[in-house]
């Protein structure tokens, strides 16, 4: 892991100088450089990884905007937290209102298509309805395919970042790849200078920020050490991308940096892999989101989930799987110092089986093969994701559970299905479906994590606190680092907090005067 603390160097001992320096390039950097570069700035842009994208690349590629700011802000209120002030939640909310005219003026450098969906909040909150989602749908020759053959994600976060990457391209912002953002720099004063970076195997360069640094580093997903500090659920497989190991966070936290909800983090369940080398989990099948009292889903769940004594413990189903999924797994039993919900078991059986697949693979890597799950299920039973039971007796034992116990769990189920409901633990009647036709399957399933939300406090000028709530000169961050939701997420709307905030970051971090011609100014007076 980098040394990341604040390293103090003489003014003049740089290898370049740039007036904005934005560390990741994901849609939060993207928006922050390009931002910065059209406020008349000279920009950096750095990422760690081979290729860039992140996560972002990687999501649905649906981007939040509020459509009527002031009951939009209502709505968001309720998902953010009471820790997030009232001027930064305006400050992100304008901001995504905004997004439409945005993206129109980006589509104009590659001939995008601009589409608006209708689509309200995950929760009855006041103002669910004043939410949509904008979408890239479509880029004229752009095949996701060909361009990033190494990402697995859903349809239209290629094109998002397709758009993005035209317009950085389109403004000539440098951008250099396999280049990690190591240590911030101070000068003599302790004030921020710029960063130390490293490409490869290479020796540390001195980059001077002469204006500002942009952290835009995403979270920890794939720092474990990080999570055991933050979270007490554990283990938490990483869905989609190892670049994401908390560098920003420690680099700002060196320069004295405040964190805000780091125990939040966007996940669901999942499967492992067979190889326990492979370093992603793999998530479940991705089935629409509903809000309670205001839609219900309309395709069925295939399956139900039991703990390792074959009882139903959870909704499978919630309004936000994708969010909240891993939250019912995350129970600590004192008298036996174990996670009794982890791993949990999702059972189907042959009906079930047959409906759709199970899972599937998101990721963002190279380096790794993209697991492809089968369209029946059989591979991964052949490659042991999932067990064969051929009777309820076969699946207790695979469970390890009591075979009446079991029984009466599946009994409990197809009664309630039968019935049309209601389920005692709120699963929504139309997803419901029996699990009753032999033979049965099952897989474990863990917690997974899609994003992290926590990071260092900001304020509605993207400017970075420290921990008595004053600015830290020169030093922004955009996008997950640091995000605004600290108690539920909104369905796309770290996409939306991606290129608001990194619009505010990029805007703010180039209108600083250059710290060194203010210090030629002081010098010569």
């Amino acid at each position: 892991m980098p040394d990341t603390r604040p390293s103090p160097v003489p003014p003049g001992d740089f290898d370049e100088r740039f007036d904005v320096v934005v560390a990741g390039f994901g849609f939060a950097g993207a928006a922050a450089a390009i931002e910065a570069a059209d406020s008349g700035a000279s920009v950096l842009l750095l990422e760690k990884m081979p290729d860039p994208g992140g996560i972002s690349i990687c999501s649905g590629g649906g981007v939040r905007i509020v459509t009527d700011i002031e009951r939009g802000r209502r709505y968001l209120r309720q998902t953010v937290g009471p820790d997030i002030p009232d001027d930064v939640l305006d400050a992100v909310c304008e901001g995504m209102a905004d997004l439409e005219p945005y993206f129109r003026r980006l589509a104009e450098a590659n001939g995008a298509t601009i589409a608006i969906r209708d689509r309200g909040g995950n929760y009855p909150f006041e103002g669910h309805d004043a939410l949509g989602i904008l979408e890239v749908s479509d880029i004229p020759g752009f095949d996701a395919g060909r361009e990033y053959p190494h990402v697995r994600g859903r349809a239209l976060g290629p094109n998002v970042f397709r758009l993005v990457h035209d317009n950085v391209r389109a403004r000539g912002i440098e951008v250099r790849l396999e280049t990690a953002a190591e240590r911030l720099i101070t000068g003599p004063d302790g004030a921020l200078r710029g960063l130390s970076v490293r490409t490869g195997a290479g020796a540390p360069r001195r980059i001077a920020a002469r204006r500002a640094v942009v952290l835009a580093t995403g979270g920890f997903e794939a720092n474990g050490e990080m999570q055991r500090k933050h979270w007490q659920i554990r283990p938490v497989l990483t869905a989609a991308t190892r670049g994401n190991t908390g560098d920003g966070i420690r680099m700002a936290q060196a320069l004295g940096a405040d964190v805000w909800h780091m125990w939040h983090f966007h996940g669901t369940y999942g499967f492992r892999h067979p190889d326990p080398d492979y370093p992603f989990g793999l998530r479940v099948k991705r089935l629409p989101d509903w809000n309670p009292t205001v839609t219900e889903p309309t395709v069925a769940m295939s399956w139900i989930i039991l703990d390792g004594g074959g009882r139903r413990f959870m909704n499978e189903y919630h309004p936000y799987l994708q969010d909240t999924g891993h939250r019912p797994l995350d129970q600590f039993d004192p008298a036996t110092q174990r996670f009794p919900k982890i791993p949990a078991f999702l059972v189907t059986d042959e009906a079930g089986r047959q409906l759709y697949p199970l899972g599937q693979a998101v990721l963002n890597d190279r380096a790794v093969e993209p697991y492809q799950w089968s369209a029946d299920n059989l591979k991964e039973v052949e490659n042991g994701i999932l067990k064969r039971a051929d009777s309820v007796e076969d699946l207790a034992r695979l469970l390890g559970a009591d075979p009446t116990v079991l029984s009466a769990s599946l009994d409990e189920w197809n009664a309630t299905v039968a019935s049309g409901g209601p389920d005692v633990l709120g699963r929504p009647t139309p997803s419901m479906r029996p699990v009753a036709t032999p033979p049965f399957y099952v897989g474990e399933i863990w917690p997974l994590v899609n994003n992290t939300q926590g990071g260092p406090v900001h304020d509605a000028a993207q400017r970075v606190l420290n921990t008595y709530r004053e600015p830290i000169p020169r030093l922004f961050e955009a996008g997950e680092l640091g995000s605004i939701w600290g108690f539920l997420y909104l369905g796309a709307g770290n996409l939306g907090e991606c290129f608001a905030t990194g619009r505010i970051a990029g805007r703010n971090a180039a209108a600083l005067p250059a710290w060194d011609a203010v210090e030629d100014a002081d010098a010569a007076a």
